[in-house]
């Protein structure tokens, strides 16, 4: 019989936010697939636990992976981690989990912190509508592309970066959304040295140009404000009635429509198109 894969959330900084579960399930675990054992090591030592542990990562991810799973398809248990937060998120361990589900392997979520929820409920900026974009590409042309294929975005928009990497990312933010576009800069969450700075993409750029960063760092960036269509005057709304009207509708159906689309009741667009109509007639 198949073993299980739980996919384990670690803390983001502080130790004290691992869950009781995620302790007890590294606990239970036969093995723990770790993106860097190093790392991983110093939270079993941290818990008092010892397990056999094996390292994934993108670069032998095809050979590790396969194992991995084999593994448990022969019937152990494997706690999946990765160096802090939620794994398989910007991260290696989603291309185990693909697998195991097209192996048929049970995949069980031991939630806990993410930097990218941590960030964006401190954020400030609006919250009920967002986009992970993750680590941005390193290549210049990629990063271009991904930037231009936001514009116009307007949910909030979530980034990760590196510290060496923030100010070229300041500076092509600024570059596509303008200095002015609100942006919460989160550096080193739930850590000692937490820092949460609400500011605008052109003063986060001034500030670490002069402040060489340090940490790791999410970036909260305010959507693109909506589009304000233009306000239709009473004549632009029996427009469109008349047009609604040549394309077979009913005035009556016509005139709905219309005002569904400008500030004017049914009646005062239906009785403004029947007087410009008379008007038209009149018209030698």
């Amino acid at each position: 019989m198949s073993g299980t894969l739980y996919i384990v959330t670690t803390p983001i900084g502080n130790l004290n936010d691992l869950t009781p579960r995620a302790a007890a399930t590294f606990e239970s675990a036969d093995f723990i697939a770790a993106e860097d054992t190093r790392v991983t090591l110093k939270l079993l030592n941290h818990l008092g636990i010892k397990k056999p542990m094996v390292s994934y990562y993108e670069h032998n991810l095809k050979e590790r992976g396969a194992y991995i799973l084999d593994r448990i398809a022969a019937g152990e248990n494997c706690a999946l981690c990765s160096d802090a937060g939620m794994p398989a998120v910007s991260d290696p361990g989603e291309v185990i989990v693909r697998d195991a589900h097209a192996r048929g392997i049970r995949v069980v979520p031991v939630p806990g912190a993410s930097a990218a929820l941590t960030a964006l409920c401190v954020s400030g900026q609006v919250t009920g509508r967002f986009v992970f974009e993750g680590f941005l590409p390193t290549n210049r042309r990629q990063k271009k592309e991904r930037l231009d294929a936001l514009q116009g975005e307007e949910r909030t928009v979530i980034f990760y970066e590196a510290p060496h990497k923030l100010p070229t990312t300041l500076e092509d933010l600024e570059n596509a959304f303008g200095p002015e576009r609100s942006l919460t800069v989160c550096r080193e969450l739930t850590k000692l040295h937490e820092e949460v700075r609400v500011t605008t993409i052109g003063d986060a750029n001034a500030y670490y140009k002069e402040n060489p960063p340090r940490g790791e760092f999410v970036l909260i960036m305010a959507g693109a404000e909506p589009e304000v269509p233009a306000e239709l005057t009473l004549d632009d709304a029996a427009e469109l009635a008349k047009a609604q009207m040549a394309q077979g509708k009913s005035a009556a159906a016509a005139a709905k429509y219309a005002a569904s689309q400008s500030g004017f009741s049914k009646s005062e667009i239906y009785r403004r198109c029947m007087e410009t109509a008379q008007d038209e007639e009149e018209q030698p």
